[in-house]
């Protein structure tokens, strides 16, 4: 029996939350079998089995924070030789659930084996009186069911049948389809029983609750409290570096009104019926990218240690989205070095691993400057902080139609809000201001913009 201890995960993790688990206690696993999905402070991970055999527990539910070098899940060895005869013996085998002889290419039976052969110690006595050698051990007093037949363990597990319960009707007490089949029918013929009683419980569980004290009021507000959420370490992380940004960071904002009527008719005049060309974000990204290679004190960070502004010889830009699990900003590395739809798909794939928790680490942690779109939530602007240890991010607001001055004349436009937050020790307003025009005058006028880049 191997027990798997959480494994370090890396960049000082220290505990991971358990997410959900790909396997049941029964199932046979083998080596690099995915078994669980954690969540730790820095994304969604799946940990294979470092084992192969049996799982025998499973140390915790979902939900729980595990630290690094607990146990995690707890793998038995399967039966075997009997398991291994098993998988060879073919499908007949496999239904029947026990060890019928089977004929090979030349027409010569396999020798019978003796009974006990093949099984794990605690079905041959290993451990018990001399007196009851070759005694086959209940169900309670085995730590690994006697099953060999993938069938068998697929219609327990589906049938959610726990096997260490059954007491094996084959040859040496071998579990097979039918031990499962009646257990199966049995707890059918007690759900409606079960039902019952747990109605009555639950009536008689509410009654009481309803005769308790109602919880007392919190001292300030005079209120009960409604509910009490664990952070999770994703959550407890983004804590960390959001009070970090506001305790280090003497920030500032400014922001600009933009008339973007032209960059959206450049996102139309780029579709074709075969190609839906670049998307709106990508062309928002390629203009910000531009203006940071020109202003690159805002691509950078402040080395406090040594005293020394940094400025990064490239960007990896950071495109903040909303998930299930919360705000993610995973970076675009080398944004620089893109087109604008080579940026599209980079976009557009981290947007899906980050929906399905499968960002990387060094994609969440690797960006020089955030571009959030908080437009795409319906509101038109935003003081954002900043994303530690960068040093600006700059965010798009929804753009609408709106009464706008063009050529001396009321038109209505589409409009769209820029601000800009950035770390005063870098720059001062001027230079802030000067990169944000450059962004807002590319988006007014992007088919010049594009003929400078």
């Amino acid at each position: 029996m191997n027990t798997f201890m959480l494994p370090d995960l890396g960049e000082g993790l220290t505990e991971a939350e358990i997410v959900r688990w790909l396997v049941k206690v029964g199932d046979v696993v083998v080596v690099d079998t995915p078994v669980a999905e954690v969540e730790t402070a820095k994304s969604i991970v799946e940990l294979p089995s470092p084992y192969a055999g049996v799982i025998e527990e499973l140390h915790g539910e979902p939900g729980t924070t595990i630290p690094v070098g607990k146990p995690l899940i707890t793998v038995g060895d399967p039966a075997g030789e009997a398991y291994r005869e098993e998988e060879r013996a073919g499908s007949g085998n496999v239904l029947v659930g026990y060890g019928t002889t089977e004929l090979s290419g030349t027409g010569r039976r396999r020798k019978p084996r003796s009974a006990g052969r093949g099984l794990p110690p605690a079905a041959k006595g290993v451990g018990v009186p001399a007196a009851e050698e070759g005694r086959v051990p209940a169900a309670s007093e085995r730590r690994v069911p006697l099953v060999v037949s993938p069938l068998v363990r697929r219609l327990a597990r589906d049938a959610e049948v726990d096997l260490r319960t059954l007491d094996g009707s084959g040859p040496d007490g071998l579990i097979v389809r039918r031990d499962v089949e009646l257990a199966i029918a049995r707890r059918t013929q007690l759900e409606p029983v079960q039902a019952a009683r747990q109605t009555e419980l639950t009536a008689t569980q509410a009654q009481q609750g309803a005769q308790q004290t109602p919880p007392a009021a919190a001292p300030r507000t005079g209120l009960p409290e409604l509910r009490r959420t664990p952070m999770s370490g994703f959550r407890k992380a983004v804590v960390a570096t959001l009070t970090r940004s506001r305790a280090d960071i003497p920030e500032a904002t400014t922001w600009v009104d933009v008339d973007a009527t032209a960059l959206l008719d450049l996102r139309a005049s780029l579709r074709t019926a075969t190609d839906p060309g670049p998307g709106l974000l990508a062309l928002m990204a390629r203009f910000t990218v531009a203006g940071l290679l020109k202003y690159p004190e805002l691509n950078g960070y402040v080395d406090t240690e040594r005293e020394e502004l940094v400025q990064y010889d490239g960007v990896n830009l950071g495109l903040a989205a909303q998930t299930d699990r919360g705000l993610v900003v995973p970076a675009v590395a080398n944004a620089h070095s893109m087109t604008t739809r080579g940026l599209d798909a980079e976009i557009r794939r981290l947007t899906e691993s980050a929906r399905e928790g499968k960002l990387t680490q060094q994609e969440l942690t690797s960006g020089t400057f955030t571009l959030n779109n908080y437009g795409s939530f319906g509101v038109d602007g935003s003081a954002a902080i900043i994303n530690h240890p960068q040093v600006a991010i700059l965010g798009v607001g929804r753009i609408i139609d709106r009464p706008w001055v063009v050529d001396g004349e009321l038109a209505i436009r589409k409009l769209t809000q820029l601000s800009l937050v950035f770390d005063h020790r870098v720059c001062d307003g001027g230079t802030a201001a000067a990169f944000l025009r450059f962004v807002a005058d590319a988006f007014e006028n992007p088919a010049s913009a594009f003929a400078d880049l």
